[in-house]
């Protein structure tokens, strides 16, 4: 074995250990530059634990950081294709889920939109309140075994209004694209087959439920409200073309026919034979007279679809400013009769309850009234008044009880 190292003036030469030496030295980095870059991968990929190997020789340690580096970057790679996957579902279960939810959202808000609100809202505010006055007048009947059989009563009605409201819609589209696109039938947010599933649905479980609790009488008022509403909207009667018929029939079914069924069926349930009671006569001949008010003003938003579509109202007829005239003269008949009624029949009424608050509900008529007029009675300002007078309506509901 040669140790000699060349002088400077001879050719350079290296010893077979001197190579041997030095190309252990570059493998070893080499080596070392393997292992880091591998730990560095499965570091970068979270993957937990350590590699561990010792260079007892150049071989082995080449060996082992080969091996290991091949099993790092498996690992590595496996925990990488298992963090996209994990990571890929959570996001697509999240993207599914989102999408149910908004698809749920829009379906309640094309079925609400459908049962038109503010008529649900007067039915529910119409028969409670009368439930409430039978009930106060005859406080040592009430039974809480009844809850159920009133409650029930309730969704009965509402199913009523559905299916009237319903049907009217689906023979109103040509029109309500003009007057009320926000409908869902007239929007294309509800097909005209699936209208037809649940307005045959609110007929079928409205009458089933009368059928079954409320007996032959108030099954035969109910299955008359249904009909009326049917006709208003449905060929070949299609009654709200004809003005008289249309406020008649709404005066009817909203008026009478809710106030007294309601009324009799309360009084039937607490074991009573039927008996008009004096505010229970007022209310019902005022909201009689108020649902004519709604009849003829509902249409006052509606004159360019009305005109379009040839449908004659008082307001296509009349214009819109004396048609909103008209209707806040009823109106203030209504209170004025309501303050009269209170002063003069004060063992009836609570008097000074009765005739401050219809006094209030008159003068911001009044000023609803003279604020549509400066408006100059714009399709928006006309809308406003139309809700206003609903509002109203709820307000005389909500006061009965305790006059």
């Amino acid at each position: 074995m040669e140790l000699s190292v060349a002088s400077p003036s001879s050719p350079a030469r290296v010893s077979p250990l001197t190579h041997y030496l030095q190309n252990s030295r570059v493998r070893q980095r080499t080596t070392t530059a393997n292992s880091i870059s591998a730990l560095c991968a499965l570091k970068s990929f979270g993957t937990s634990g350590s590699c561990f190997f010792q260079h007892s020789s150049s071989t082995f340690g080449s060996t082992s950081a080969v091996l290991v580096g091949r099993f790092c970057s498996r690992s590595a790679a496996r925990s990488c294709s298992k963090h996209v996957t994990i990571r890929a579902s959570s996001q697509a279960g999240a993207s599914g889920s989102d999408f149910s939810l908004e698809k749920l959202a829009y379906l309640k808000d094309a079925f609400w939109r459908f049962l038109r609100p503010h008529t649900i809202r007067g039915t529910i505010l119409g028969s409670t309140s009368l439930v409430a006055r039978a009930l106060i007048e005859n406080s040592n009947l009430i039974n809480w075994y009844l809850l159920p059989k009133a409650v029930c009563g309730l969704f009965a009605l509402i199913c009523g209004n559905g299916c009237i409201v319903g049907i009217n819609q689906i023979y109103d589209i040509g029109i309500d694209k003009v007057n009320k696109p926000y409908l869902p039938i007239a929007a294309g947010d509800l097909s005209v087959f699936s209208a037809w599933i649940m307005v045959l649905a609110f007929a079928a479980v409205g009458l089933l439920i009368v059928g079954l609790n409320f007996g032959p009488f108030i099954s035969a008022l109910y299955t008359l409200g249904l009909f009326l509403g049917t006709i208003y909207s449905v060929p070949p009667f299609r009654l709200k073309r004809f003005p008289i018929a249309a406020f008649l029939i709404i005066a009817t079914v909203r008026g009478f026919l809710l106030n007294f069924g309601v009324y009799y069926a309360t009084r039937a349930a607490l074991g009573l034979t039927f008996e008009w009671s004096s505010p229970v006569a007022f209310i019902t001949t005022f909201v009689t007279l108020f649902a004519l008010v709604i009849a003829i003003t509902k249409d006052l938003p509606d004159v360019e679809g009305d005109r379009k579509f040839q449908i004659s109202t008082f307001a296509t007829k009349l214009g819109v400013r004396n048609i909103s005239f008209l209707g806040c003269g009823l109106l203030l008949v209504n209170y004025i009769g309501a303050i009269v009624a209170a002063t003069y029949m004060p063992q009836v009424f609570r008097r000074n309850l009765m005739v401050a608050a219809h006094a209030v509900l008159a003068l911001t008529l009044i000023f609803q009234a003279w604020v549509l007029e400066e408006a100059k009675y714009t399709k928006e300002a006309i809308s406003r008044f139309y809700r206003f007078i609903w509002n109203l309506f709820y307000a005389e509901y909500i006061i009965f009880p305790f006059i």
